[in-house]
């Protein structure tokens, strides 16, 4: 893959982090890279460099919250979740996406 098809547009990773954990029940950083990249279907690629301070700043706004625990290969990691504010935020991402991809696809189409 190349670098500009692993950019991931500023202002989505936190999309990306709070539906990934509405999907599950807590995941750590690593099961969150995974499961972006696997979902998208390698198209997007979330780096530990910025999924590590995005992590800490959602959970210093009180959208996740984390507890250490051990992951599925017994090793210590910090699990993340949402919580009730986290979930309020996902709604207003989702929000913004899609206004913002519906005004990119008027750009495209215009003649």
């Amino acid at each position: 893959m190349s670098a500009s098809k692993n950019d991931i547009l500023q202002g989505t990773l936190t999309l990306l982090v709070l539906k990934s954990l509405a999907t599950s029940k807590r995941m750590h950083g690593y099961a969150i890279t995974t499961h972006v990249q696997r979902v998208s279907a390698d198209l997007l690629r979330v780096e530990e460099g910025s999924l590590y301070p995005a992590l800490h700043r959602m959970e210093q706004q009180g959208w996740l919250k984390s507890e250490w625990g051990l992951t599925e290969k017994n090793r210590e990691a910090r699990f993340y979740s949402l919580t009730a504010r986290g979930r309020k935020q996902l709604a207003l991402e989702e929000e913004s996406w899609a206004r913002f991809t519906e005004g990119v696809g008027r750009v495209l189409r215009y003649v």
